[in-house]
């Protein structure tokens, strides 16, 4: 049973109300998606001329919100032109007055339960209507859809390749609606193990394939506090076990990015810290290619568009151009000197360079693309780089058509000529 009587939770995490603006792309509402047990609503962006096994981003709203209205986030713009599908999940009063998706009560944030059934049944309607490829599904939302979108991730790892949590926090950060309040608000502190073992109890026992997570936090949100950011950095290191040093720490237009990699060189986590930014998914209106979403309520213009970042690190949009450099010959050893030590030897070798522009096609055999490094040998199966999907045995016999999204990152593609 819902509890209808939740009348003024989330009233501290709406500091205005969340003004629904209006579609700007034709939103499909869908019925009879299963069981459907946490009263849902399901709406979907099918763009125009859709290519077989199209990947799927499913877009949590914030509260008070309406489907419609978080698409102001830029994601139905990127669809149409990167061609994937969205599904907009949304919540109904009559489970929580404030709509938003209830991600502290047990019932409805556990496995085979509640509004996280529901909204994986959404993933399954959606599988046997279109062509979907059930290895590029994906999750991300704002505020109450951000704490669900780790949700997700945690309990259905085996649905979703990736997750991206808005304004949000740890999966089981709470589990009552007073513990709610503390998590968003000043957080909650645990060891990295402590929060990945909750990570791990959404699915207990599984060994498949896991969720690389983009996190995103304004520094100067006063509903969910900064303090998540880093508790859901830590949850989800030790969920992938990797350590929570970064491997990558840069600006981008000004903001703070990290990047946790595998022993591989396979980013897994990734931490943007929008600094100045209060509650909010962060947008950049305008044409530019990196650009996306309209201002509004709860939708921030900070010139950065979170959506097409957190696509780009899904594999769901292309990354510009990847140069590579191969080393061929030897020619001299000279010595040097740095300010950080001794002169020391090293070699001066020949080079060539070439640069491959992000989306380009390869039709080849799986053991060519082994070959080349756009895929690895796993038990005698090619698998793509980046992506991980199977492309069948590792031989000459077997061929596959891969599109590059990204460095490094590679989808099996039956478009590409």
């Amino acid at each position: 049973m819902k509890n209808h009587w939740k009348k003024l939770f989330f009233a501290a995490a709406t500091t205005a109300a969340m003004v629904a603006a209006p579609s700007a792309f034709a939103l499909s509402e869908v019925t009879g998606f299963g069981t459907n047990p946490g009263a849902l609503k399901m709406f979907k962006h099918v763009p125009a001329g859709m290519p077989a096994d199209a990947p799927l981003v499913v877009a949590l709203h914030g509260c008070t919100q309406t489907a419609a209205a978080y698409e102001s986030s830029g994601w139905s713009a990127l669809a149409n032109t990167n061609k994937f599908y969205v599904i907009y999940p949304e919540q109904q009063s009559g489970n929580n007055s404030n709509k938003c998706f209830n991600w502290f009560e047990s019932a409805d944030i556990a496995r085979g339960q509640g509004e996280a059934l529901s909204i994986k049944q959404m993933v399954d309607r959606m599988k046997a209507d279109y062509g979907i490829d059930p290895n590029r599904v994906y999750v991300t939302g704002l505020s109450a859809g951000g704490f669900m979108t780790a949700v997700m991730a945690a309990t259905y790892p085996d649905v979703f390749a990736g997750a991206a949590p808005i304004a949000g926090g740890p999966y089981k950060c709470a589990t009552s609606m007073t513990a709610a309040f503390s998590c968003m608000s000043p957080g909650t502190d645990k060891t990295p193990a402590a929060w990945g073992d909750l990570a791990r109890s959404g699915y207990s026992g599984y060994a498949g394939r896991k969720p690389k997570v983009s996190i995103w936090q304004g520094s100067s949100d006063t509903t969910v506090k900064p303090m998540n950011m880093d508790e859901l950095m830590q949850q989800w290191t030790n969920y992938h076990g990797v350590d929570q040093a970064a491997d990558v720490s840069d600006t981008v237009k000004g903001y703070p990015h990290k990047v946790y990699k595998d022993a591989s060189g396979n980013a897994l986590v990734e931490t943007w810290s929008i600094t100045g930014m209060a509650h909010g998914t962060p947008v950049d209106p305008g044409t530019g290619a990196e650009q996306c979403g309209t201002a509004g309520a709860y939708i921030l213009d900070v010139n950065i568009c979170s959506s097409y970042h957190i696509a780009q690190f899904f594999g769901l949009v292309g990354t510009g151009t990847t140069t590579t450099t191969t080393l061929s010959s030897t020619s001299t050893t000279t010595a040097y000197t740095s300010t950080s030590s001794a002169p020391v030897t090293t070699t001066t070798v020949a080079s060539t360079t070439t640069t491959t522009t992000a989306g380009a096609c390869f039709n080849s055999s799986n053991y060519a693309h082994v070959t080349a490094g756009r895929a690895y040998n796993s038990s005698g199966y090619a698998k793509a780089n980046g992506s991980n999907q199977n492309m069948g045995l590792n031989n000459t016999f077997y061929t596959s058509k891969l599109r590059q999204t990204g460095t490094n990152y590679y989808v099996i593609d039956s478009t590409c000529p």
